[in-house]
């Protein structure tokens, strides 16, 4: 891919006029037949590249209604079939900024748009609003394109009205509910596709739903338990993917991984909980190699401004930054860390030998926290895909024991989940306000999922170190007792 930034001429955006919730980011990175595809959120612009000219072409959805639109795409919903690519989300047409700092959203789709890589022209297919001034149609969140029906299936739970699984003909553009649980996600799985279901943003997902592709049956499973034996909250799902006839969910605190049809029950695999909103979200996962890259986001989703009625707890937990974004590469039992960044991580593609990785240095924000013009600066990071091969980089994670002792209430607190792969001077720094007990939960991504083996040491009040060079695959931790003045970091080098 000679002259990378030739191609991607405008691989940086700063702020935007773009009404919205603070930062979108560039979505939905799509390469297929020739074409790179992305929108760039809350602008609404949709971006075509022709890699061999390098001519791009954009498109504001104004074929939804007047302009000036706003939003596009925040979850990556995108398909390719034959020379179409098939992107979807959802758009404020035209979007009303209102001085008491909201956004109505009397205007607002939800919307599945198609581009033909051989004419190079942009169709409308399918579109849907309930033209209130503060709720809307559940959000496009997520594409799979259906090869045995030939059909498209949408994934909708960001809403207020019309959630669930929708089939979608690709020809038509009609669309038909299939279930109405709100459902973020989905994947292809073998001839079945499996869907998280749940009110995801405010309590995670509650378990899946199998569709059998060829009989049209659905089927129940609950999301599993955890292999270090300590339990779980709020799962909020970002992405799913599927490698090995398994689906995998990425979610808050860490992986569920499994697959019920072939007599595998899902399990919890813990990864980077730290019990704030450090979550694989608002990103997708993509095959890589056989394997599955993926990346965990420091700071996707924020509150603004502390909320009273809430102790200021919502703020503490969306704004505490416990380490960098991770993109991690999944080929188990192997869980590896392949690059840091900031803020978040958008969307992951790979074309020509090299990983398009795009970033945002900004959150989502609230409802009443809106602003009349995007807030981030986002930008396409080009790297080559032999970092997959390559040693880890340093990475630090940071973050106040009072964040396990909160979980604790909720009936969790064991926190970390830190892969350890390819890291030769691991450690664990432990500040403590008084002695205590501190178990190591040591496990892999094992597929079966196999159980934890835990190590229990005395730790004192005060500086402690902990060498974890000794242990392998994926560390946790617990503490026997709560510590609301104790802070913990984690150096892998």
């Amino acid at each position: 891919m000679d002259g990378d930034v030739m191609l991607l001429r405008n691989y940086r955006f700063s702020p935007g006029y773009g009404p919205e919730w603070g930062s979108g980011g560039i979505f939905g990175l799509r390469y297929h037949s020739g074409t790179l595809y992305f929108t760039l959120a809350f602008e609404a612009e949709a971006h075509f590249i022709d890699v061999k000219s390098g001519e791009e072409k954009t498109y504001d959805f104004t074929l939804l209604g007047e302009a000036p639109t706003s939003g596009g795409d925040t979850y990556n919903a995108v398909s390719a079939v034959d020379g179409f690519i098939y992107f979807g989300g959802w758009v404020h047409a035209p979007a009303v900024y209102r001085e008491d700092r909201r956004i109505l959203f009397k205007d607002k789709y939800s919307h599945v748009h198609v581009y033909d890589t051989e004419e190079g022209s942009v169709k409308l297919l399918w579109k849907d609003s309930i033209h209130h001034e503060t709720d809307w149609a559940g959000e496009v969140s997520d594409i799979i394109y259906d090869p045995y029906n030939d059909r498209l299936l949408l994934a909708r739970e960001d809403g207020h009205a019309n959630l669930g699984v929708y089939t979608l003909d690709r020809r038509t553009g009609k669309a038909k509910a299939l279930i109405h649980e709100p459902a973020p996600k989905g994947t292809l799985v073998h001839d079945m596709a499996f869907f998280g279901i749940g009110n995801n943003f405010s309590r995670g997902i509650e378990g899946f739903r199998g569709l059998d592709l060829i009989s049209g049956k659905w089927e129940a499973f609950n999301l599993g338990k955890s292999v270090d034996g300590g339990a779980y909250v709020r799962p909020v799902l970002g992405a799913m993917a599927s490698a090995y006839n398994r689906a995998f969910a990425f979610v808050r605190g860490g992986v569920i991984a499994g697959n019920p049809y072939m007599g595998e029950d899902f399990h919890f695999y813990r990864l980077f909980d730290f019990y704030t909103f450090y979550a694989p979200f608002r990103v997708n996962a993509i095959n890589v190699g056989g394997g599955i890259l993926a990346a965990f986001n420091a700071h996707h989703d924020a509150v603004y401004k502390p909320d009273p009625d809430d102790g200021g707890t919502s703020w503490v937990t969306t704004n505490t930054v416990a380490g960098p974004s991770v993109l991690v590469y999944i080929a188990p039992p192997m869980v590896k860390i392949v690059g840091t960044f900031g803020a978040r991580v958008t969307s992951i593609e790979k074309m020509d030998g090299k990983l398009l990785i795009a970033t945002n240095s900004a959150p989502n924000t609230g409802a009443t926290e809106a602003t009349p013009f995007d807030t981030g600066n986002r930008d396409i990071v080009i790297l080559d895909e032999k970092i997959l091969q390559e040693r880890p980089p340093s990475v630090s994670f940071s973050l106040p024991l009072a964040l396990p002792r909160m979980a604790r209430q909720l009936g969790a607190g064991t926190f970390g989940g830190i892969p350890l792969d390819g890291y030769r001077e691991p450690r664990l720094l432990l500040y403590l306000s008084g002695d205590n007990m501190l178990t190591v939960h040591e496990y892999d991504l094992s597929l079966p999922a196999g159980k934890a083996a835990s190590e229990t040491f005395e730790v004192r009040a005060g500086k402690n170190i902990l060498d974890l060079s000794s242990f392998s695959g994926i560390v946790s931790f617990e503490l026997e007792k709560e510590d609301l003045r104790g802070r913990v970091r984690i150096e892998l080098r």
